[in-house]
């Protein structure tokens, strides 16, 4: 009896998951090794099949829930071009670095989607898992050229959305982010073929 293969179906809700939940890890480990806040108020997770540093603050935890949990249904709608993660020294508020998380658009698997009558991709999600795994040993790798904060920081992300999302309660617009000067490196591309997140990263140049 032959069996057939059945196909990985990842739907665009499983997809804004994926992203959403490269995004929490990416942002966390940004902030533990840009020291923004002291080591031992994060910890240890398995994911991607590396360890990964989740900070215990249940004030940076509630932010990045209610951030992501938003950017998902956007990013869900086709609403959000990128997140954008920007470190500020507390003094001046002038901006040292950000990290901007591209998000583009996929088609998937038009022949599946076709049979399923919605929108589904096939990659494998181990693939998937992959590739995030190689984006996130490079986020930790930037602590190796990126310059030392030698002040004290906060952080803040943007979201890029179009302009008739429903802004939620306690949010509010900004301003464009500029780096005066800056130096950009951007980092691998992983895609779940139905949405691809480009990671850049931008620094002020230490004179």
């Amino acid at each position: 009896m032959s069996q057939q293969q059945t196909k990985n179906c990842i739907t665009l809700r499983g997809s804004a998951q994926i992203l959403c939940e490269y995004l929490n890890y990416a942002i966390n480990s940004v902030l533990f090794q840009r020291g923004l806040y002291p080591p031992e108020t994060f910890k240890a997770a398995q994911q991607y099949g590396i360890t990964l540093l989740l900070s215990e603050d249940p004030q940076i935890k509630n932010f990045l829930t209610n951030l992501l949990t938003q950017s998902e249904e956007w990013i869900l709608n086709k609403k959000v071009s990128k997140l954008s993660l920007v470190i500020l020294n507390v003094a001046n508020k002038e901006i040292l670095e950000c990290w901007d998380f591209n998000v583009q658009y996929e088609e998937g698997d038009v022949a599946l989607s076709k049979e399923k009558n919605e929108t589904v991709g096939s990659k494998d999600l181990k693939k998937i898992q992959q590739e995030i795994r190689d984006v996130m040993l490079q986020v930790a790798a930037t602590i190796s050229y990126l310059p030392f904060l030698d002040c004290r920081c906060s952080f803040d992300v943007l979201v890029h959305a179009k302009t008739d999302c429903d802004i939620p309660e306690k949010w509010a617009e900004a301003e464009p982010v500029a780096i005066v000067n800056a130096q950009n490196v951007q980092l691998k591309t992983f895609s779940t073929s139905l949405h691809k997140m480009e990671t850049v990263v931008s620094y002020k140049l230490v004179d």
